[in-house]
């Protein structure tokens, strides 16, 4: 059993100098946190992708669309899909879990 908590995934993060840090794997499943500093750098990633925010607001731009998010919103990524953190407060950052073959699952 593994237990990870945001403060301590942050306090990782933050030692590593770095906006993100893959923090537990298994499988085709990849757990992270990420934390972008004033832009989202991000490109289109080969796997499915889900985010849940652990603090912050801003907006989320996938695939030509824009939504307002808060923390506790869970994001769906699919894989190849162009998308970004935009506007976000300083405070943000989210749990990133990559899972599936690239290409992503079939939606059938």
């Amino acid at each position: 059993m593994i237990k990870i908590n945001p403060t301590e995934a942050l306090q990782t993060l933050a030692h590593a100098n770095k906006e993100f840090i893959e923090l537990f794997s298994h499988g085709t499943l990849s757990v992270e946190v990420y934390r972008p500093n004033k832009i989202d750098k991000q490109t289109p990633h080969d796997r499915d992708e889900i985010y849940v925010i652990i603090s912050g607001t801003g907006t989320f731009f996938c695939n030509g669309q824009y939504i307002a998010f808060e923390p506790s919103d869970f994001l769906f990524v699919p894989a190849y899909a162009d998308h970004r953190f935009e506007d976000f407060t300083e405070d943000f950052a989210t749990w990133v879990f990559f899972y599936g073959p690239k290409g992503g699952e079939s939606s059938i």
